[in-house]
Order: C-alpha cells, then sequence, then structure tokens
C-alpha cells in the first residue's frame, strides 16, 4: 500500500476506516472544541475513539471562520496511530526502526499547494495574519490564549546547516507575533537560537500546520541532532519527501502542508507565555520564551487546520510521548 498524498488523502483513510466523525454544527473553538473531543475520549473505550473534523468553526464573539479544525487525527488510538504509520500495529516499531536506519533524502520542487495562497508583510497584517487561523483554546478556562498544537517548527543551525524539524506550541499573541515554547535547551531550535545569539542575529524560523501524520510523527521525536526529520519521514513514507524554498526565509517545508508560517525569532528579547494546560495533566506554569515575528503566510486552498488534543489525559499527547 502506498502512503498518502497529503492531510486530504489520510482523511478520506480515516473515513474509510470509520475513524471520522464529521461534524457540522457550530461549534465554538474557544469553549467547546477540545472539550466535546476529551469527553468522547472519556466516554469511550481507546479502540472506539475517532477523528474529529469541525466544518462549522464559530469563536467566543461569534464569528464564523472559513476553514475547518481537524483534531485527534494522529495518536488517538492506536488504531489511528497505525492507520498513520500505515502498517498493522505490530510492525509499528520495526516500520520505526527501519526509517531510522535506512533515510530517505527529500527533494525541492519550484512550485507547491501550500504557495496557492501567500501573504506577505504588510498583506496579512491588512487580512488579520495569524488571526484568520481558527486556532482552539486547549483547555478553557486556564489556558490564557489560543495555541497552536500541531506545529512543527523548522530552523537550520547557523554553523553546519544541519536542519531540525520540532513540534512546539505556539502561543498567538497578535496578528504578526506567536510564542514558542522550547521545554529544553537541548532541543534542536534552542540550540539554533543559542548559536543565533552567540552571532548577535536572529533565527529564521518556518512552521506548517496541517500535513501527513509521517511528518507529525517525526517532528515529534527526539531524533540525534545530527538527523534530519525530513529523511526519516521520508523513509516512512516510502518515497522522498517534497519541499518547496519559503517566500521570506532560507527554509523548506512540506510542498503538500495546509498552512505554512514564516518569520525570525529575536535573540535579543524574549517574552511572557502560559499558562497552558500540559500533556501531565497539570498546568504548565507561565514563563519566559521565544517568540516568532511573523513575515509570511501561505496556504492551499479551502485550508485544513490541524490540533493536538493536548492537556488532560486522556489525550493524543501523551500517546505521542509515549510512542
Amino acid at each position: 500500500m502506498s502512503y498518502y498524498r497529503d492531510l486530504r488523502h489520510y482523511i478520506e483513510a480515516l473515513d474509510r476506516s470509520n475513524k471520522l466523525l464529521v461534524v457540522d454544527d457550530p461549534v465554538n473553538k474557544d469553549t467547546e472544541l477540545h472539550p466535546l473531543v476529551r469527553l468522547a475520549f472519556l466516554g469511550l473505550p481507546e479502540g472506539e475513539r475517532k477523528a474529529f473534523l469541525f466544518r462549522n468553526v464559530v469563536d467566543g464573539t461569534g464569528r464564523k471562520y472559513d476553514m475547518p479544525v481537524l483534531l485527534g487525527a494522529v495518536a488517538s488510538s492506536k488504531e489511528i496511530y497505525s492507520l498513520g504509520m500505515c502498517c498493522p500495529p505490530e510492525n509499528i516499531a520495526d516500520r520505526w526502526l527501519n526509517a531510522q536506519k535506512n533515510p530517505v533524502k527529500p527533494f525541492l520542487i519550484d512550485k507547491a499547494p501550500v504557495h496557492e495562497n501567500v501573504f506577505l508583510d504588510k498583506t496579512f497584517n491588512a487580512l488579520e495574519g495569524l488571526l484568520r487561523l481558527p486556532v482552539p483554546i486547549s483547555t478553557p478556562g486556564f489556558d490564557n490564549a489560543p495555541y497552536t498544537t500541531a506545529s512543527h517548527w523548522v530552523t537550520k543551525d547557523p554553523e553546519s546547516g544541519i536542519r531540525n524539524v520540532g513540534n512546539y506550541r505556539g502561543m498567538v499573541k497578535s496578528a504578526s507575533r506567536l510564542g514558542c515554547f522550547v521545554s529544553a535547551k537541548t532541543q534542536g531550535l534552542a540550540q539554533h537560537w543559542l548559536k543565533c545569539r552567540q552571532l548577535s542575529k536572529p533565527l529564521e524560523a518556518a512552521v506548517f500546520i496541517g500535513t501527513n501524520p509521517s511528518l507529525s510523527y517525526a517532528a515529534c521525536s527526539r531524533l540525534p541532532r545530527d538527523v534530519d526529520e525530513y529523511e526519516v519521514a521520508g523513509a516512512l513514507e516510502g518515497r522522498p519527501i517534497e519541499l518547496v524554498k519559503c517566500k521570506t526565509v532560507d527554509l523548506e517545508v512540506p510542498a503538500n502542508a495546509e498552512i505554512v508560517l514564516e518569520g525570525v525569532i529575536p535573540t535579543d528579547l524574549i517574552e511572557p507565555e502560559g499558562p497552558f494546560g500540559e500533556f501531565t495533566g497539570y498546568m504548565a506554569k507561565k514563563s519566559f520564551t521565544l517568540f516568532m515575528e511573523i513575515t509570511g503566510i501561505a496556504h492551499r486552498n479551502q485550508p485544513i487546520f490541524e490540533a493536538f488534543l493536548s492537556e488532560f489525559p486522556p489525550n493524543e499527547s501523551r500517546s505521542l510521548s509515549e510512542k
């Protein structure tokens, strides 16, 4: 069986496998969306859990968004994780081992679906920038803002040029500013930031949201620092990952991603971030951390916003951390 072409192809596979629940009724992303899915997880055996596709998303003010939200599609259960890996559950460990032993290099293409719509500089600010995205509040009543959760950050080592793709939450601070929480200085993005700070220059970054599950698995894994996550994802898929150059930074992102945010992370300034309901079941405290100033936004026609079910167990983030 060949791997999925993109997130949309994977959603079709979830639907065929009876692992997708489509919700057409209006759902408030700020108060209802995550709690509805968590209640379903609490009330069902793991094998009966499904991914949710919310097609009529509103916020606390009644605003309606023009893109759906996908939640719980990567690791809500062993069956969904197996579907994302495109192999039986008993073969997952061997598939991971083979992918790390036999990486597949990505390749660049010139034109990509993710660049069907591109907004740069003042253009995206005029169109509300990040505020156009239906970013849910993961823990209503506790989180201090909407946070991206299935957000995969791409950076490069300023000395070696080695690329890193890591999953970090992103606090929506304004139309053009996204927080970045890096929990350990040993993580790839943190190492790149520290090196850029020593060089007195900002760190370029790109964030892609909505992608093949292979890329989410690779981004969420703790791979060796000299390993390119795109190569491991390519091995999981059994083919090279198609990449495209960003428009405003010297980085590459998956050509079939739904949404890409481009920008720079200052190295002379950090800001307050948090609290946020973490996968452990406790609130992560407010702290000072990094942020990205957005320089460009790109997305496919009729993009799909993807999120992880995080915060209190049972949740998707815990499953990812365990697997």
